[in-house]
């Protein structure tokens, strides 16, 4: 029963049935049953979890994937990060493994290249010049811009360096969300647990 808890890293002896797996041998890396132990991990755990679920076909493998959320959760047991940044992250990593990255060195209409930019085109897939027309997309500020290329540029592993204002990272959430919502299967609902019990406590 231990190799089988939520969040439960481990390596696993499979047998294949019909319609599904049975564990015939099991050994616990990491349990990681310490991000049990207050709703912010356990949301944010389950986010990540939920955004792997809903990115990827049943039975398909991707190593970098796999890599990152395994980081994020030491860097979770840690707690050497910023859990927002964190996520964040993770979300741009999963962009990018899955086919989703955005152009971010260049505007995503004329191709032109650039340094930073106020816009981006969810219809392009990417920051927009001065001089291209601004439709069908999400304006934000050349700080959040910047932050966004950097962390796509950035190793995962490297990300317990980052800081971000609190500004940067709502424009991150927002934008990085619209995207996610539009070009998967489905929403992630886990943080939306968290966000109710924030607006609880704060009417409280």
């Amino acid at each position: 029963m231990a190799s089988s808890l939520q969040f439960c890293y481990g390596e696993y002896v499979l047998y294949r049935g019909k319609s599904l797996y049975t564990i015939n041998e099991a050994q616990v890396i990491e349990s990681f049953q310490c991000l049990l132990k207050d709703i912010e991990h356990i949301t944010y755990a389950s986010y990540l979890c939920e955004l792997i679920h809903i990115s990827m076909q049943d039975e398909e493998s991707n190593r970098r994937l796999f890599v990152c959320l395994i980081s994020a959760f030491y860097f979770m047991k840690n707690e050497v990060v910023d859990i927002e940044i964190l996520a964040r992250a993770f979300e741009v990593k999963l962009l990018d493994a899955t086919g989703f990255s955005y152009n971010l060195e260049t505007c995503a209409i004329c191709r032109k290249k650039i340094s930073s930019s106020d816009y981006i085109s969810f219809q392009y897939g990417g920051g927009v010049c001065g001089n291209c027309e601004k439709v069908n997309g999400f304006k934000i500020s050349y700080a959040a811009f910047n932050a966004l290329r950097f962390l796509s540029k950035m190793s995962f592993e490297n990300i317990y360096r980052v800081t971000l204002s609190s500004q940067v990272k709502e424009e991150l959430y927002k934008i990085l969300s619209l995207t996610i919502s539009q070009n998967y299967f489905k929403k992630p609902k886990s943080l939306e647990t968290l966000n109710y019990f924030k607006g609880v406590s704060e009417n409280e």
